[in-house]
């Protein structure tokens, strides 16, 4: 199944589906990228996936099976620099290896069609599994860390203390 797994660009029908998908997998019940123990409230909203959707530097992607959205990653650019962000596998479709494929599916296209030379995420710095799972794939802490951004309306820290932290990947290194 996941050998054909492929990225299309999102279009601004896919919203809802997208903004639904993006709260599931993070502050729904389930899977094992759910954030619901240390941020509560919702990650995303349709007005912020329609921005992505809207801006010219970035590049929302999902993956599709049966008609249905399990998965969207978003890279952004910047100069030489892609920002990946709003990664969302859904529940059901994690532990799969699918997230694996999507995040080298848009690491590619940052570099072939972007021509970016440095891939960087921002992660909340408590997710450790989570950490692990980018610096298995390469991507390196900075040391960059910064208080949770609640002004971004992404949720109310549950945990005193939240901080995020930059990840990098210099695209210089095979993918």
């Amino acid at each position: 199944m996941t050998n054909s797994i492929s990225l299309i660009k999102a279009t601004l029908e896919n919203t809802e589906a997208i903004c639904n998908l993006i709260n599931t997998a993070y502050r729904g019940e389930n899977g094992w990228t759910k954030e619901t123990n240390i941020v509560s409230g919702q990650r995303t909203n349709i007005e912020d996936v329609k921005s992505l959707l809207k801006s010219e530097n970035s590049h929302l992607m999902i993956a599709i099976k049966n008609t249905r959205i399990i998965a969207c990653i978003c890279v952004d650019r910047n100069d030489d620099q892609a920002y990946i962000g709003s990664f969302a596998v859904e529940p059901t479709f994690q532990n799969s290896g699918i997230g694996k494929i999507i995040l080298h599916l848009a690491e590619e296209y940052a570099i072939h069609e972007l021509g970016s030379k440095e891939l960087v995420m921002v992660v909340i710095s408590q997710r450790s599994e989570l950490i692990s799972f980018y610096e298995r794939r390469g991507y390196k802490r900075t040391g960059e860390i910064e208080d949770y951004p609640v002004h971004l309306n992404v949720g109310t820290p549950v945990l005193e203390g939240l901080t995020i932290e930059y990840l990098k990947k210099f695209t210089c290194h095979a993918i």
